[in-house]
């Protein structure tokens, strides 16, 4: 029996960095990460073949597929200690796409996976952060809806603007739970408006919907474009990430970021970053709120930033090269979303390659390969 699914997470997985072509960049480094024994969300990586697959086959999964799905997802419900779908304590997922080469903002994301009706309760409960729960479920249906469903993203932010407005807030973080109750509910109407059915309540619906998006963004127009001005094969499709969730919105002591192990501008060995308190990814890129330098975390979370350092350094070390990665921190805890060789200017290139055979990190010779520093870059 082929396999499609390889899971990690939990100090170890069934990939490594070096399987890129089968797990995608990003499956393939969360792999090597949980092998480090650093802090990765359990999840598992639908491989790259099942994409080929899939647009081999008139868009159709392979047979075996669904059932190893189901028993990574039992993996992770063993692991995290909840169940998807469950009414009294719920797991919740991401869904994010990973070809064996970034192809930044080219594919689609989906975050809080698994809520509905019932589920946004129990998390409620089991938080004991109503406005934390309401804010979750929100974020998903606005995303669900725009990724998988079609529906404009900018509907349901004119719905949260006018909301600002009548309340007299500005940022979202100022709105309370009966604020995302109310606009929860807004989001599911213009749905349902837009859609002329109701915004799907069964979790797994859920989960194969965003599969689904995924693999069928590798064919979008401007990924097609991407890959074309890159040179990029349209045959070697993109791999899905299902992860549990971890929450950076969850009050004060959470929070969301993206760092380089170094400046991506100079070269210069500096932890360079930003991130968010009480945020989701999405709102660190989406310029809602000023993001912080990550220098100023030290102040605001010492152990956060402590353990980031640790990271930082660890990531160097073992890939040899500047990294750029994501975290999320959860109740003061640093979990590991990606990471990956980061893009640099061509003096930051020649400034980097040089320090890290200095540091004993790499030889002269590694440090002139092509892709250390690309030509076109000087």
């Amino acid at each position: 029996m082929a396999k499609w699914v390889y899971n990690f997470g939990d100090g170890s997985a069934e990939g490594e960095a070096s399987m890129k072509n089968l797990l995608g960049g990003k499956g393939a480094n969360l792999a090597e990460m949980s092998n480090l024994g650093l802090p990765v969300p359990p999840g598992f990586t639908i491989t790259t073949d099942v994409c080929t697959s899939f647009y081999e086959n008139d868009n159709n999964y392979p047979s075996d597929l669904a059932d190893q799905v189901k028993s990574s997802i039992s993996t992770i419900e063993k692991t995290v200690g909840a169940v998807f779908g469950d009414e009294q304590n719920p797991l919740l997922v991401s869904v994010r796409s990973g070809a064996r080469v970034s192809m930044p903002g080219m594919m689609d994301t989906v975050l809080n996976l698994g809520l509905n009706d019932i589920t946004v309760e129990a998390l409620a409960r089991n938080s004991g952060d109503e406005r934390f729960a309401y804010d979750s479920y929100r974020r998903f249906i606005q995303m669900y809806s725009d990724v998988v469903l079609g529906v404009e993203h900018y509907l349901f932010e004119e719905l949260l603007e006018i909301h600002k407005e009548e309340n007299g807030f500005v940022l979202d973080t100022e709105l309370q739970a009966e604020d995302w109750k109310k606009l929860t509910q807004d989001f599911k109407d213009k749905a349902e408006e837009e859609l002329g059915y109701p915004f799907p309540q069964d979790v797994n619906e859920q989960l194969w919907g965003a599969i689904d998006a995924v693999f069928g963004s590798w064919m979008i127009e401007r990924a097609m474009v991407y890959r074309r001005l890159h040179n990029i094969p349209h045959t070697w499709g993109t791999a899905v990430n299902v992860q549990s969730m971890v929450f950076g919105n969850m009050g004060d002591d959470c929070a969301t970021g993206v760092a380089f192990t170094r400046d991506p501008a100079n070269g210069e060995k500096v932890f360079y970053g930003e991130y968010l308190i009480n945020a989701q990814g999405e709102d660190v890129v989406a310029g809602i709120r000023t993001p912080n330098p990550i220098a100023q975390l030290k102040e605001e979370m010492p152990k956060a930033h402590a353990d980031l350092e640790a990271v930082r350094k660890k990531l160097e070390k073992h890939f040899k090269d500047m990294q750029d990665f994501e975290f999320t921190v959860e109740d003061g805890k640093v979990w590991m979303l990606q990471t990956r060789n980061a893009k640099r200017t061509g003096f930051a290139a020649v400034r980097i390659a040089v320090d890290l055979v200095n540091e004993g990190l790499i030889d002269a010779k590694t440090a002139l390969q092509k892709r250390r520093i690309p030509a076109d870059d000087l």
